[in-house]
């Protein structure tokens, strides 16, 4: 291999010493020549891996704090210098510069401090300068230099030193492409946080950043390629630790990502089912298993290869009863050891832990992309309690539907506009999502309480003496006319129509209690990745 790149010089200076040790014992064992600074030249020599400081290596010391020691010229000199250039080693030797082959360097936790919640000095200091110019000044130069970013990139290194005795322009490009990436995120990080302490919202620039998962097997269809990228510790299924299953597609963890944050609204026991991104099933109870009961019997049909998500440990009273159908994917904060034990009979179910509930009132900023852009917004972190509900019939709720009103509404949060949400007792029984007319949205959520009835052997729709949810308002009265029709007894919806005051004159015609929210809640996609 003719573009092997032997290290006669390395320089480390890294936050994570993780790993550190065996590579530096390779490069010793090479011959090369280990130019530290700080704590990573203490966590070598302590090892016993002889280290020369930087500022021995430069003749210059550490000034400010150490704010300033590797931004020398013989530092950068050394890693920008190009050995193919005669001119460039000639005046590397005027100036007793020395050529620096590996650049080993991981950043101040600048991400970690900003999301332990730190103040803004701590943050500030954080903010690593020397290392983002190392690491640029190696990528730019990698036909010379190797740079590595991340701790999981040493082996790699280290194997082409001890196998090969240098590294390859293949393996060099690779990591240099990374590093590049590396210092985009992180400077994409500081700039959203100047950007929030300024309490701008939508700055001039904004970088959507990840870290890569996992690659999927393909994307929503089988033509289409797909990779997982994680950019926040906000709980959900893209930190959840997998417990058991198969690999999660592209949809699952799309649904699953819509079922997670639904279920996390609810402050009781509670059970989401979604498929399609549409919750068919939720139920709030005294426990998990009754919750599951619940949910299910809103649509049985629909639940068949769902998505299952719990807002408390799951037990194995609530995993016998999931367990008794077919399920892609269970999702809760936990599981105790029995309920483990009885879902690892289903060896293809994924079931996902995420150690905690997300919070549906943080804020955050929401990214979904478009041709030759992206659409940008905040969180949809509103909250409609009791308070904010303006009763505007002549029929004040009882306290029952009040309770099963604001249920509804929160879950038709969840549901793909058009939405209509009946429920009754704490839990959904009709579910009408995604469709152009409202009034369609109504039908299909009233013929899926008729078949649910039907499947449980009740004698009368599910629907009957139910409460109606509506994520926007309703236009004409008609939308509201199939829902009273449907037997719902109260409606909840945003108000805000031109026609409103018919459409409270139908209420009124029908004795049905009617309350304005003053908040819309429409969805037009599956939730968004977070920014």
């Amino acid at each position: 291999m003719t573009d092997i790149v032997p290290i006669t010089r390395a320089l480390i200076s890294v936050s994570d010493k993780t790993g550190l040790v065996p590579l530096a014992q390779a490069l010793v064992a090479r011959g090369a020549e280990i130019l530290s600074t700080g704590g990573s030249a203490a966590a070598l020599r302590a090892a016993g891996v002889p280290v020369t400081e930087v500022s021995d290596h430069t003749g210059f010391p550490e000034i400010l704090d150490g704010r300033v020691k590797t931004l020398v010229p013989q530092i950068h000199g050394g890693i920008l210098g190009r050995r193919d250039l005669p001119e460039h080693m000639e005046q590397m030797a005027a100036h007793d510069i020395a050529p620096i082959d590996l650049v080993v360097v991981n950043l101040y936790p600048f991400e970690s401090t900003v999301a332990a919640g730190a103040g803004f000095d701590a943050c500030i200091e954080n903010i690593d300068i020397g290392g983002p110019a190392l690491i640029r000044a190696a990528a730019k130069n990698h036909a010379h230099v190797t740079v590595v970013t991340e701790c999981s990139q040493y082996f790699a290194v280290q194997e082409a030193i001890e196998t090969h005795g240098g590294t390859a322009l293949a393996l060099r490009r690779r990591l240099a492409g990374a590093a590049f990436a590396r210092t985009a995120a992180y400077d994409a990080a500081i700039a959203r946080w100047f950007a929030q302490q300024a309490g701008i919202e939508f700055p001039h620039r904004i970088a959507v950043t990840g870290t890569l998962r996992q690659t999927l097997r393909y994307g929503e269809n089988p033509h289409q390629s797909a990779a997982l990228y994680v950019n926040s510790d906000r709980p959900g299924v893209a930190t959840a630790q997998q417990v058991q299953g198969k690999e999660l597609s592209y949809n699952n963890l799309s649904d699953t990502d819509a079922a997670f944050e639904c279920v996390a609204e609810f402050a009781e026991p509670t059970i989401v089912i979604v498929k399609h991104a549409n919750p068919c099933g939720v139920a709030s109870a005294a426990t998990l298993a009754e919750a599951w009961d619940a949910a299910l019997r809103c649509d049985p049909v629909s639940a068949f290869g769902g998505i299952v998500a719990a807002n408390r440990v799951l037990d194995a009273a609530a995993a016998e009863r999931i367990a008794a159908i077919f399920s892609e994917v269970i999702v809760a904060p936990d599981a105790d050891e029995e309920a483990r034990a009885i879902l690892a009979r289903k060896k293809n179910l994924r079931l996902l832990l995420t150690g905690r509930l997300p919070d549906p009132a943080a804020p955050g900023m929401l990214v979904r992309s478009i041709a030759g852009g992206l659409l940008a917004q905040t969180r949809d972190a509103g909250r409609i309690g009791r308070s904010d509900l303006k009763a505007v019939t002549k029929r004040t709720p009882t306290e029952a539907e009040f309770a099963d009103l604001l249920f509804a509404f929160r879950v038709c949060k969840y549901v793909k506009s058009n939405a209509i949400v009946y429920a009754r007792g704490g839990a959904t029984v009709g579910v009408g999502a995604g469709q152009m007319s409202r009034v369609d949205s109504a039908r299909i959520a009233t013929w899926k309480g008729e078949v649910a009835a039907q499947q449980a052997g009740l004698d009368r729709r599910m629907t009957e003496g139910s409460v109606a949810a509506s994520d926007a308002f309703f236009p004409f009265a008609d939308g509201l006319e199939t829902v009273i029709a449907a037997g719902a007894t109260a409606v909840i919806q945003p108000g805000g129509s031109i026609r409103d005051a018919e459409v409270i004159a139908a209420a009124d015609k029908a004795g049905v209690a009617m309350v304005f929210t003053g908040m819309r809640i429409i969805v037009y996609a599956p939730l968004h990745q977070p920014y």
